[in-house]
This record gives structure tokens, sequence and C-alpha cells, in this order.
């Protein structure tokens, strides 16, 4: 999500994320008349055990977590089941005319 933010002192990691979409959209021009399908996901805050260590302490985890439901439109932590779906519809052949797509799976933090 920092790439839709523009997240302040992280430009570095937005760059690489806009470099990805930008990838994903070129490369699914290229290769679609090949019938090859290119997408990406951009998933919002995960809850993961990388991201409670990083986070720290339970005061500092407790407000991140306060912050992101009063920002997404579904008010709960994202779990990495949550994601799960979209890579199953993007492999599967529901999707065959979809490409050069991004598929936010957020929970409405950025709407497009």
């Amino acid at each position: 999500m920092t790439f839709f933010a523009g997240s302040k002192n992280y430009v570095h990691y937005v760059a690489s994320k806009g470099a990805v979409i930008g990838f994903t959209r070129a490369l699914a021009r290229e290769v679609g008349a090949d019938n090859i399908m290119v997408n990406c996901i951009t998933p919002g805050a995960v809850l993961t055990e990388t991201e409670l260590e990083k986070v720290g302490s339970k005061e500092a985890q407790e407000k991140a977590t306060e912050f992101l439901l009063g920002v997404q439109a579904i008010p709960r932590r994202q779990q990495t089941d949550d994601i799960v779906g979209v890579f199953v519809f993007l492999a599967s052949a529901d999707s065959d005319f979809v490409t050069g797509q991004t598929l936010n799976a957020d929970g409405g933090w950025m709407m497009h």
C-alpha cells in the first residue's frame, strides 16, 4: 500500500513497488499475443510474525491495528488467508482474459 499512499521516508520502497506495477503492464503487452496473462497483487498490511517482530511492543502493535481499522473498509486485521482467493482466481481459467492488472486485496484501505 505504500506505493498508492506515497509513504514518507520510504522512497526506495515506493519506487520499487511502482516499478513492479509498470513491469506488470509492460510485460502483459509483450506476451499477450502468446496468450500469457501477467498481473500483480497488492496486499494490505498482512498480520505476520515478521510484522509483529518489526513493530515491537504490544503498545506499538495496538497502535498499528487501531490505525488500520480506521482506514480499511473491512475493520479487522488482514491475515495471510485473506489473499489466497486472489491467487487462486488468477491461477484459474476464470481469469483468462485478465492481464496487466493490479489486484488490490487490502480490505478497502486504498480504493481505485
